[in-house]
């Protein structure tokens, strides 16, 4: 791996200002509701069947907002690393992180 796509390519300082913070805050807000619950589930001794049902709610969830935080990145700091010349990093480091949701 080169060492370029190592940098954080948005804003310098390792801060980024989601564009829909709020509406992200807010379904993660209603994720950790649903994990609380999950735990729940499992101390009253739920069916089994019932909580991995929840479970797979939690993971689609969790996977819509990375999509998200993906498409926020695209749009955001991609858009801007391809415009000022420094696209193959950019996309190094997206690559990276795919692979991460790809195991």
């Amino acid at each position: 791996m080169k060492s370029s796509s190592k940098k954080k390519l948005c804003n310098t300082p390792k801060t980024v200002v989601q564009p829909n913070k709020d509406a992200l805050i807010k379904r993660l807000n209603r994720i950790e509701g649903q994990v609380r619950g999950v735990s729940k589930m499992i101390v009253e001794d739920r069916y089994c069947v019932d909580v991995l049902n929840q479970v797979s709610a939690l993971q689609s969830a969790l996977d819509a907002v990375a999509m998200q935080l993906l498409e926020n990145h695209t749009h955001g700091c991609m858009q801007g690393a391809i415009k000022s010349g420094k696209g193959n990093a950019a996309i190094d480091e997206l690559m990276v992180v795919l692979r991460k949701f790809a195991r």
